[in-house]
């Protein structure tokens, strides 16, 4: 699996350790109450409840296994240490999974676009291999069809707008191949959305937020039906993209900054912001974004850990050989566990956090699941886990309405207002070559495809982007 890990603490260690006195790695966590232990027993109520919901997680990396590891999500292995599996998924009712499409800025120079298709098509391998428990999915329409038909939905992010090379055609591409939300930036500034990942390294040029063009690429996908997520984003980029936004936004993996002083998480003021804008921030499940005293830690060996990787990718380099990125995700998983995994409760409190200061509407679950080298909190070993969160939230009061808001209602809200702000800016604008060309191209009409007055014209049809996304993989 390609763990993201490394290229984080390459971005951050440096500046992160001069910066400041680094405290020493935290004490061992004290073991949780029998509430919130990690074999917690779920009440028949939270069964209940669990049970009856449309459970929707916005965030996991498992294509980077499907691609780099060839694993098949129809794994019943048990010694797989995965967080995502069909036997997972189903024994923790995951309704639905929007599968990250992350490529790696350092190592596809150059083929970031191709890098991305083959992580879309691996996702398609893996729901035509088990049709029988597993559909594509692209709306919430098919998140609730996939749900009656007892399926695991597969829904498609790409994390970080470089993948997108700074072209609209591709843009639209990737949403007729089915992705329905963009991460605006990774953890490196691309050419038109700052990050927060690199926002403090002088020698990355910025842009002060968005640029012209990214504004323009958040105006599209409102106009495309693409929700616009900004976890990773620098804080002006949120803000510009707030602002420019005419659809509400996701935050598809990010916690609360009151709780834990990372930049990848939000601040109070981001999270009424986005409560006002009608939007949904997805807690995250990763331990250095959740638990203050597990960061602490993992500051303190983060140059260590980025050295001794640092020494693997060099010895890989001089042997001519190209990275080897399971390799990486166990080297990370060994590093990880050095330090002692944070109490269950550190997660709750942050979905606790912003249901308070966002409003109850406006908070979901974004795991980040098969992307953070095992580094959850305890009791969070894969998906099977998720009834311990509806257990816990039970256990501090919630209703069962609410609940099933945070499980998944939340997201489904969201999404079908963006659906509805595309057809709504889809219906005011229509161009000159698009009412002029309606109709001219059949629903079987391949032939006519080929065409180049009906191709040039058909600009919205799946195959107009048949013919481009062709061109552009063989370009």
């Amino acid at each position: 699996m390609t763990s993201k890990l490394f290229f984080v603490f390459v971005l951050i260690s440096a500046p992160l350790l001069s910066a400041r006195r680094i405290p020493a790695p935290a004490a061992a966590q004290v073991p949780e109450t029998s509430a919130t232990a990690p074999d917690m027993v779920i009440s028949a109520r939270a069964r209940r409840i669990h049970d009856s919901a449309i459970i929707i997680d916005t965030h996991a990396d498992t294509p980077q296994r499907f691609l780099d590891e060839g694993f098949d999500i129809g794994s019943t292995d048990p010694a797989d240490t995965g967080h995502i599996s069909l036997d997972k998924a189903r024994r923790g009712n995951l309704g639905a999974e929007f599968f990250s499409i992350w490529v790696d800025p350092a190592t596809n120079q150059g083929r970031f676009a191709r890098h991305t298709f083959d992580l879309i098509d691996s996702v398609y391998q893996q729901a035509a291999r088990h049709p029988d428990r597993m559909m594509m999915a692209f709306s919430p329409a098919d998140i609730e069809r996939a749900h009656r038909e007892h399926k695991l939905a597969a829904l498609m992010g790409i994390e970080g707008g470089h993948s997108m090379e700074n072209d609209m055609h591709l843009l639209r591409d990737y949403y007729r191949l089915g992705v329905r939300y963009m991460t605006l930036s990774w953890s490196n500034t691309n050419e038109w959305a700052d990050s927060s990942g690199d926002i403090d390294e002088a020698e990355v040029q910025h842009h002060n937020g968005l640029t012209d063009f990214g504004k323009e690429v958040v105006r599209e996908m409102n106009r495309l039906g693409m929700m616009v997520d900004i976890s990773h984003v620098a804080d002006k980029t949120f803000w510009d993209a707030l602002a420019t936004t005419q659809a509400p936004i996701i935050a598809s993996h990010s916690s609360a900054r009151a709780l834990v002083d990372a930049a990848r998480n939000m601040t109070d003021e981001m999270l009424r912001a986005v409560s006002k804008n009608g939007g949904v921030v997805q807690v995250n499940f990763y331990s250095g974004f959740d638990d203050a005293n597990f960061r602490k830690a993992m500051e303190a060996q983060a140059q260590d850990q980025a050295a001794a990787m640092q020494k693997y990718m060099d010895q890989l380099k001089a042997d001519g050989k190209p990275v080897n990125y399971v390799e990486v995700d166990r080297i990370e998983r060994e590093w990880m566990a050095k330090i002692p995994r944070p109490p269950f409760k550190s997660l709750i409190d942050h979905i606790d956090h912003i249901a308070k200061v966002a409003g109850i509407d406006h908070v979901g679950l974004g795991s980040d699941f098969d992307g953070v080298s095992g580094a959850t909190p305890q009791g969070i070993d894969s998906a099977a886990d998720l009834p311990k969160i509806t257990q816990a939230l039970v256990d501090r009061g919630y209703s069962a309405e609410d609940i099933r808001k945070i499980l998944g209602g939340n997201l489904m809200r969201v999404f079908r207002e963006v659906e509805r702000v595309s057809h709504e800016m889809q219906a005011q604008v229509a161009t000159p070559i698009q009412a002029g060309c309606r109709g001219r191209l059949s629903a079987t009409g391949w032939q006519e495809m080929m065409d180049p007055a009906v191709v040039q014209c058909n600009v919205a049809g799946l195959p107009i982007a048949t013919v481009h996304l062709a061109r552009s993989i063989h370009a």
